[in-house]
């Protein structure tokens, strides 16, 4: 199968106590992409401006970059945050949307044909207007704090039209005001989607459908540098494993979980970018033994 993502393609600046990167490639389409690509095709929709030059890497393992849309004139999506002691907390510094700030996807045919479909974090419209034009028949999507807050009728609405929702668990109990993960699971699985995904950080993932839960915790690990992002690592993971493997959730899980363990362990892209199948199954297996009873 062949997998769209339409998301952002950004710069980030990231500081973190155990180092820092004036300007690295990052964006939500992007740690998704990569990901993704150790399974299936993959299609990345995003905007660029003319300072944007790492094409090689968003193309690695054979991503495909056509519609990746190079606004002449226009600023790359740029973020400047910092964490703390506690990396599952940052502070956002500067945000500078750029050539981000008027996207409005325009997929092509060859995205549009695509079996699988992801809706990285951008706003529920938008995600909406993509969902209209695709014709995949598995489409997930993320989303985040700050879409519930002030467009939470429009994000309801765009998860009613998606087989599966991806966030973190604190996102999921503000979006249904319910007092825990389960609860709040539950209520998203009666606005539409079949398959609910809670990321969890430090402490793992768990998947719920009607009639299921799993959970993983996360590889553990000695030396994590930077988790920016680990959460989009981790859906590219899972739903690139799902686009080869369809219904396949547990070990989408775990594919995902290790992907975002190694996207942690430096900076940005760099860890992922040069990454093998091998390293990751390797992981897979190791998640498998430890939480064997």
């Amino acid at each position: 199968m062949t997998v769209t993502v339409v998301g952002s393609i950004a710069y980030d600046r990231v500081k973190t106590p155990f180092g820092e990167r004036e300007r690295m490639l990052g964006g939500a389409a992007t740690h998704f992409a990569l990901a993704a690509s150790f399974f299936d095709s993959v299609r990345a929709v995003g905007p660029v401006g003319d300072d944007f030059d790492d094409f090689e890497t968003l193309s690695l393992r054979g991503t495909s970059i056509d519609d990746v849309e190079r606004v002449p004139g226009g600023k790359t999506f740029f973020w400047h945050g910092e964490y703390g002691w506690d990396l599952n907390t940052r502070e956002t510094l500067d945000t500078q949307l750029g050539v981000f700030e008027t996207f409005e996807p325009k997929l092509s045919d060859a995205s549009k044909a695509a079996e699988v479909l992801f809706l990285a974090n951008i706003q529920p419209d938008v995600q909406r207007a993509v969902r209209e034009q695709s014709a995949a028949g598995f489409v997930a999507m993320d989303s985040m704090n700050l879409w519930i807050d002030i467009a939470r009728d429009s994000l309801v609405q765009t998860i009613a039209g998606v087989d599966c929702v991806i966030l973190n668990d604190a996102e999921l109990r503000q979006l249904t005001n319910k007092p825990n993960l389960i609860l709040a699971a539950r209520e998203v699985l009666t606005m539409g989607p079949s398959v609910v995904v809670a990321k969890q950080g430090e402490y793992g993932a768990a998947l719920i459908t009607d009639d299921e839960f799993f959970s993983l915790p996360a590889y553990p690990l000695e030396s994590v540098v930077d988790p920016t992002g680990a959460g989009d690592t981790f859906a590219g993971g899972f739903v690139g494993y799902l686009a080869k493997n369809p219904g396949q959730y547990r070990m989408a899980m775990a594919y995902g979980t290790a992907l975002a363990s190694f996207n942690v362990e430096e900076f940005g892209t760099e860890r992922v970018a040069r990454l093998t199948l091998e390293e990751v199954e390797a992981r897979v297996s190791t998640l498998g033994a430890i939480t064997r009873l």
